[in-house]
């Protein structure tokens, strides 16, 4: 596990564009999977960049997002397919078919959860998964008490995350109670993970999953098990690490070959 404390947070997802530019630069059938919410929206913005001034090539890398709202289509404003396409897929040459979200008009829930799992193995699995971070913890929509080794499913938000990801949605406007998504487990698999943590309000939770024990109260801290998972903090969301001033002299003191 790496840790990566940036000065801002336009430090640290600049660096995750790199890591994303990197892998599909050398693996141009890249299997990305990738964000939605805050986090994430700097990364799109310096991959569009890459894209539309260095010829950075999404034309064959396949996508896997982690979540989506139950009850929600892909014309909703506040629905993650809609956040991607206006966010990131419309601006870069990504292959429509390529693109994979959970279904949140599924009719059948379990049945559909099963093929999206499937549809991640027969692309190969995933190479580099991008993930932000609740402020109690949880990645993608696996809430504290979810297992571990939980698999794509349907999960019912606490009331914190639903105010949380209000400010999404219009005004009175619900938020929806289900969601479909990403497990633990399905997350764990992927070759890559480089997740994102800003602001004071995230730092209790990057403390928790950083240094904290691995527990199912903290979804995120099972990446403490994970071969290559890389927080990217900024000042404020790592102010609560013990160990900080050990990170930074790692960082600073990374071997030329280990830079992106």
């Amino acid at each position: 596990m790496e840790v990566i404390i940036n000065p801002t947070p336009e430090a640290a997802s600049q660096l995750a564009a790199r890591k994303i530019a990197a892998l599909v630069r050398a693996n141009p059938g890249s299997v990305l999977g990738l964000a939605t919410g805050g986090s994430p929206v700097a990364v799109y913005r310096e991959l569009i960049r890459m894209h539309q001034q260095e010829g950075l090539d999404f034309s064959r890398v396949t996508t896997f997002n982690l979540d989506e709202y139950l009850g929600l289509g892909p014309a909703h404003p506040a629905s993650y397919f809609n956040f991607m396409w206006t966010n990131l897929f419309q601006h870069i040459n990504v292959r429509p078919e390529r693109v994979h979200l959970p279904d949140g008009l599924a009719e059948n829930v379990p049945a559909s959860c099963l093929a999206y799992e499937n549809a991640i193995r027969e692309a190969g699995g995933i190479d580099l998964q991008l993930l932000g971070i609740g402020s109690d913890g949880h990645i993608a929509f696996n809430e504290p008490a979810s297992s571990l080794s939980s698999r794509t499913r349907i999960k019912t938000l606490t009331e914190r995350t639903r105010s949380d990801n209000a400010s999404f949605f219009g005004e009175g406007e619900e938020v929806p109670h289900h969601v479909i998504t990403m497990g633990v487990g399905t997350i764990m698999e992927a070759r890559e993970v480089v997740l994102l943590g800003f602001g004071k309000g995230k730092a209790d939770a990057m403390a928790a999953a950083i240094e904290g024990p691995v527990t199912q109260m903290v979804p995120a801290s099972a990446l403490q098990f994970h071969e290559r998972a890389c927080f990217l903090l900024d000042e404020a969301s790592s102010s609560k690490l013990q160990r900080g001033e050990y990170y930074r002299h790692v960082f600073a003191n990374k071997p030329a070959w280990q830079r992106v």
